[in-house]
C-alpha cells in the first residue's frame, strides 16, 4: 500500500542556491569574547558610578546610571536603534580616525541645562536642537563625562582623546562607516522621577586591542603593575619634630600661652615621614614666599637594599 506523500515537501535544488547563507567574518567576530565583556562590563559599571556622581553635583539633583548591556555590532546597527534627533557627543581619538560616542536624548540635556542655570527640574518631550549658548552649558558636563570614562577604561582609549564636537542628527552624523564594529555600552539613567536611555560607543579595533587578551594582567608582570600603581597614589608628605609623649591630663590644662618642650635638638634635622613611615630628614627653609625644606638624608628603600653576602 502507498501512503499519501501529500504532506512531505523536499526543497528544490533551485530553491537551495537561491537561500541566503551569511558569511562569518572570523577576522570581524560579531560578538564579544567573555573576557573582554567582563572587563568592559566592569569598567562600564565603573564610569556609570563616576559619571551620576559628577552629574548630580552639576546639576544639583540626583542622578543614578545603571549599566544595560554591552554589545558589539555595526555602527550602522547602532545608529539605527536611536531615535531621528538626540544628543551626540562626537570624542575623537588622537592618531586614529575613529571616535567615541556618548549619547542622550535632547529632552535630558535641556533639563540639565535649566537645573543648571538655577531652574526647576523639567520633564519635557520637546527633542529640539540645543542653540550654542546650550551647547556650551552641555560641554563642560561632556569633557568630564568623558574624563570619567577615561579613567575608567584604564588605557582602553587614550589619555588625549578630547570633545570635537555636538551632533544631532543619528542618521546622518559622519562618526563611523556604517559597517565598521563598535563596542556599545547601554545605560539607564534615572533623575526626577524619569529613566532615559543613554550609550557610549567605543571603535571596536582600537579598544579590544588596548584590552588585556584573558581580561587580566598576565601574573608575570603583576608585580610590576601593582608596584606602579603604588608609586602613582597620592600620600602626605610631612616634615615634623620629634614627637614628645604627654598625659591626657597635661592636654586638657592646656592654655593659651603655656609653653611645652620639645625633645628635638635645635641642631637636628626635622623628621621627613609619610605616615609613621620616615623616608628622611631635611632642614627647614623658604623658597620664595613659601616654606620649603632642603633634604639632608634620606633613609634607603629596604627592597632595593642588598642581602647579605
Amino acid at each position: 500500500m502507498i501512503e499519501d506523500s501529500a504532506h512531505v515537501s523536499v526543497p528544490s535544488a533551485a530553491h537551495a542556491t537561491t537561500a541566503d547563507v551569511e558569511l562569518y567574518d572570523f577576522g570581524r567576530p560579531a560578538a564579544l569574547s567573555r573576557e573582554h565583556a567582563r572587563v568592559l562590563a566592569l569598567a562600564f559599571e565603573t564610569f556609570a558610578r563616576q559619571w551620576a556622581a559628577q552629574l548630580s553635583a552639576r546639576i544639583r539633583g540626583r542622578a543614578q546610571i545603571s549599566l544595560e548591556s554591552v554589545s558589539m555590532q555595526t555602527y550602522d546597527e547602532y545608529a539605527d536603534s536611536l531615535p531621528a534627533t538626540t544628543t551626540m557627543i562626537v570624542c575623537a581619538l588622537p592618531d586614529t580616525t575613529g571616535s567615541v560616542l556618548l549619547q542622550f536624548p535632547l529632552s535630558a540635556a535641556a533639563s540639565w541645562i535649566v537645573q543648571m542655570v538655577g531652574g526647576r527640574p523639567t520633564d519635557t518631550a520637546e527633542d529640539r536642537v540645543l542653540t550654542p549658548l546650550e551647547q556650551a552649558l552641555v560641554r563642560p558636563l561632556a569633557d568630564e563625562a568623558l574624563e570619567n570614562l577615561i579613567h575608567a577604561l584604564s588605557g582602553a582609549i587614550p589619555a588625549r582623546t578630547s570633545v570635537s564636537g555636538i551632533q544631532f542628527s543619528s542618521q546622518f552624523a559622519q562618526v563611523a562607516s556604517a559597517g565598521e564594529l563598535v563596542v556599545v555600552g547601554r545605560f539607564a539613567l534615572r533623575q526626577g522621577g524619569r529613566t532615559v536611555a543613554t550609550s557610549v560607543v567605543l571603535p571596536a579595533p582600537v579598544v579590544l586591542d588596548r584590552l588585556e587578551p584573558h581580561g587580566s594582567a598576565p601574573s608575570a608582570a603583576a608585580p610590576g603593575l601593582m608596584r606602579r600603581q603604588v608609586e602613582e597614589a597620592p600620600v602626605d608628605l610631612v616634615l615634623r619634630l620629634a614627637p614628645r609623649t604627654v598625659r591626657p591630663g597635661e592636654v586638657l590644662d592646656l592654655a593659651v600661652g603655656d609653653i611645652i618642650t620639645i625633645p628635638h635638638a635645635v641642631d637636628r634635622a626635622l623628621d621627613l615621614v609619610i605616615g609613621d613611615q620616615p623616608v628622611g630628614a631635611a632642614a627647614a627653609g623658604t623658597s620664595g614666599a613659601r616654606l620649603a625644606c632642603v633634604i639632608t638624608a634620606t633613609v634607603p628603600d629596604p627592597l632595593f637594599a642588598e642581602e647579605p653576602v
